[in-house]
């Protein structure tokens, strides 16, 4: 089983079009490749919105912990405050000669659990999110939901991608195709960690450029083989001819250039990838050629195009 995780330096790239154009090629004849899928974009999953998913399961996600006092058994020491780094923690208002904590400024580190000479704290688990299975006219879709103002997003990406290797395994599947979230943070790195191939979706001018070198080091530092993408090649020639020279510099490998294409337009508005609703359009050859190449690099398998 390969994994083969989708990133770029910022949204707004076709990363996502790319990953559903390849979830149907994956499904046809020509093409056939038995994957998994898995938005990894959990604070914006939107991999959903033309792979037309039926959540078959759903499960809760709990991330960390928040304190939280028992003011019958707080003393009003005050101890728990005097070890607080966040300042979470104040007279309460309610229960005279108690203590209180913020929920808001608590960062779950437990200091003035230890600290309390009345063990009057505890650690209370928080549900975080959701975490979902779905099926698509073309695969298992792992997926989820972090709820608003949440935090442990790389946490929940882990255990989406874990759930996803799992299901693979278990059904003997080839692929797990990763739709990872933009930028370089700690999702990023969840999404990438393991992967067998980082293919990074970049688009001409000088923030493309920027942003590509950014998650390019990132996967550097993991040592995964990497591999780009520049979509919308044609929109501007000079930006396109930068990103072919800083890839040669640095030995990385161009495996398609997409062309600016209304189609794609189209397709969202349809809902479908690309690939399946506009087959003969500009961008799906292209984007036909490019599953081509991927495939070859991860399994030494030659694909017509």
């Amino acid at each position: 089983m390969k994994q083969l995780v989708i990133l770029s330096g910022k949204g707004g790239t076709g990363k996502t079009n790319l990953s559903a154009a390849f979830a149907y090629l994956g499904s046809t004849p020509e093409y056939a490749m038995n994957a998994v899928f898995v938005d990894a974009d959990v604070d914006a999953a939107n991999l959903g919105l033309v792979i037309q998913p039926n959540i078959t399961s759903s499960n809760d996600f709990w991330g960390g912990s928040l304190a939280e006092i028992d003011p019958s058994q707080c003393s009003g020491c005050g101890t728990c405050a005097t070890v607080c780094r966040y300042d979470a923690i104040h007279a309460d208002p309610v229960y005279l000669g108690a203590c209180t904590i913020d929920p808001i400024a608590c960062d779950g580190c437990a200091a003035c659990v230890y600290a309390c000479p009345q063990k009057a704290i505890r650690m209370i688990p928080q549900q975080e999110g959701y975490w979902m299975l779905s099926n698509t006219p073309f695969g298992a879709l792992f997926h989820a939901e972090l709820f608003p103002g949440k935090e442990n997003s790389g946490k929940l990406v882990t255990m989406v991608k874990q759930q996803a290797r799992l299901w693979a395994e278990e059904r003997n599947e080839s692929l797990v195709i990763i739709d990872g979230p933009p930028g370089i943070g700690c999702p990023v790195i969840s999404a990438c960690a393991g992967a067998d191939l980082g293919l990074i979706v970049t688009e001409p001018g000088l923030a493309g450029l920027h942003d590509l070198k950014r998650v390019l080091e990132t996967l550097q530092h993991f040592h995964i083989p990497t591999v780009i993408c520049i979509n919308k090649a044609d929109v501007y020639p000079q930006g396109t001819n930068q990103i072919r020279e800083f890839a040669a510099l640095e030995g990385i490998e161009i495996v398609g250039e997409i062309p600016f294409d209304h189609h794609v337009h189209d397709a969202i508005l349809l809902g479908a990838p690309i690939t399946q609703s506009f087959p003969n359009s500009p961008a799906a050859r292209s984007i036909k050629l490019i599953w081509a190449q991927v495939l070859k690099l991860l399994f030494n398998r030659k694909a017509e195009a």
